[in-house]
């Protein structure tokens, strides 16, 4: 039995890049972050994660303000630490470093009572590299519809 709510879901990172490797983190966050979570008032867009003094950190993920805070709302776009198993740090900050990989994130969920985000390793694709990709998912559909049809 799955408990887990999808909040946030990257679909542009996956067109965008090949996915190779995944990793589920835990974020540090504070309170008004994850009451803003927990209203699905975020924006993966744009975000990736990059190594700091072995630890992993995710940048441009717009987690907006919760709008009942009176003090004390936090910054949206503020760097926020990932939870990482040291090897998982290490593969994943190796990876980083390597010309043409991105750690980005692929989706955010809560899981009981913890939001989680799920990392992947990239390889940024071409433009005829994504072309190729649209073809294939279409002639998949289309040899999904004919059985379909034929049924």
């Amino acid at each position: 039995m799955s408990d887990r709510k999808n909040i946030a879901i990257n679909r542009r990172a996956t067109y965008d890049y090949e996915i190779l490797d995944r990793v589920e983190a835990g974020l540090v966050l504070r309170a008004t972050e994850i009451k803003s979570i927990r209203a699905n008032r975020v924006n993966l867009s744009g975000a990736y994660a990059y190594p700091m003094n072995g630890e992993l950190w995710l940048q441009n993920c717009h987690i907006a303000p919760y709008p009942f805070a009176i003090q004390d709302n936090h910054e949206p776009l503020r760097p926020r630490k990932l939870l990482l198993r040291k090897d998982q740090i290490r593969r994943f900050s190796h990876a980083a470093q390597q010309k043409g990989h991105t750690i980005v994130p692929l989706r955010l969920y809560t899981s009981r009572h913890y939001a989680k985000i799920e990392l992947g390793i990239g390889i940024g694709r071409k433009r005829h590299d994504k072309r190729r990709l649209i073809e294939e998912r279409d002639r998949r559909k289309e040899a999904r519809d004919a059985e379909r049809r034929r049924l």
